[in-house]
C-alpha cells in the first residue's frame, strides 16, 4: 500500500489505529499524524511519522484522510481542511453519530466518503471495523477495507447499523474488559495472586473467542459441553444468573445505544 495516510486528530483510538497500520506493513514515512498538542506524539515522531498540528498541511498531501476525532469537532474541522480537499482524496470518518451525508455537506468537494468504527484492539492488529460508504467506487471499497483489514477484521454493514456497531465493536472492548477484570477478582479472591489469575483469565478469554471463531457454534453449544450435571461450572452460572448477569449485560449495551441516539 502506498497511499499517504493522515490522521487527523490522533488520539488514543487514532494512535491505535496508526501503530496498528505500522505493525500491518504500512511504510512509516507514508503516515502523518495530527494533534493540537503534539508533544503527546513525540514518541511515534522519533519512530519516523509525520507529526503536526497543521490540518492542512497533513491533508493536502495525503490520499487517505481518517478523521479520528470527537463528534463535535467534525463539521470544523471539515471546514477548516476543505480547501485542502481534491477530488481524488478518500474521508474515513471515526467519529460516533455522524452520518456521510453531514459529512459531504461539510465540504464543497464530491468525495469518497466512509464511516469506520475500529476499536482499540487496531494496536495489536485485532480490531473488528465496521465500515460504510457513500460515492465510493468498488476499488475505492476494497482499498478502505483492505487498509483495515491490516489492523484486525472488517465487516461492511448499513449506515443505519453503524451506531449499534459502534456499542457492539468499540464500546464492547471495555465491557469484556471489565467482565476480565471481574474474574480477575474472584480468581485472587479463590487464592491466585493478581498476575497469575490474569494470565489465566486472559488466555481463557481469548481460547473462548477463538473456539468460536473456529467452529461456528452457538456460545451455548460450547457452555453445554462443560456443564456436567450438579457440576461447580453449572452452579456459578446460574448464581451469575440469579443475579442479573445476562440482563445487565444486555441493559448495558442498551443504554449506550441509547446515549448515541439521543
Amino acid at each position: 500500500m502506498n497511499q499517504k495516510i493522515a490522521i487527523i486528530g490522533c488520539g488514543n483510538l487514532g494512535q491505535a489505529i496508526l501503530r496498528g497500520l505500522l505493525d500491518g506493513g504500512v511504510a512509516v514515512e507514508n503516515l502523518t499524524a495530527t494533534r493540537r498538542n503534539t508533544d503527546a506524539l513525540a514518541q511515534l515522531a522519533s519512530e519516523g511519522v509525520n507529526v503536526t498540528s497543521n490540518n492542512q498541511a497533513a491533508v493536502k498531501t495525503a490520499d487517505i484522510v481518517i478523521l479520528a476525532l470527537k463528534p463535535y469537532n467534525i463539521e470544523p474541522v471539515m471546514r477548516d481542511i476543505n480547501d485542502a480537499l481534491t477530488s481524488d482524496k478518500i474521508i474515513v470518518s471515526a467519529a460516533t453519530g455522524i452520518t456521510m451525508s453531514s459529512i459531504q455537506q461539510a465540504t464543497t468537494h464530491k468525495l469518497p466518503i466512509f464511516r469506520a468504527m475500529p476499536n482499540t484492539a487496531a494496536d495489536v492488529k485485532e480490531s473488528l471495523t465496521c465500515i460504510c460508504h457513500a460515492d465510493a467506487s468498488d476499488d475505492h471499497v476494497k482499498l478502505i477495507t483492505s487498509l483495515f483489514n491490516k489492523i484486525g477484521k472488517t465487516i461492511e454493514v448499513d449506515e443505519n447499523l453503524m451506531e449499534a456497531a459502534t456499542v457492539l465493536g468499540a464500546c464492547g472492548i471495555a465491557y469484556v474488559l471489565r467482565f476480565i477484570r471481574g474474574m480477575t477478582q474472584g480468581g485472587i479472591e479463590i487464592g491466585f495472586d493478581a498476575e497469575t489469575a490474569s494470565a489465566i483469565v486472559s488466555q481463557t478469554v481469548k481460547g473462548a473467542a477463538e473456539l468460536l471463531q473456529a467452529r461456528g457454534q452457538h456460545p451455548e453449544h460450547e457452555i453445554d459441553k462443560v456443564t456436567t450435571p450438579r457440576g461447580c461450572t453449572i452452579t456459578g452460572l446460574n448464581e451469575m444468573e440469579h443475579n442479573g448477569f445476562s440482563s445487565s449485560l444486555i441493559k448495558g449495551i442498551r443504554a449506550s445505544f441509547d446515549k448515541i441516539e439521543k
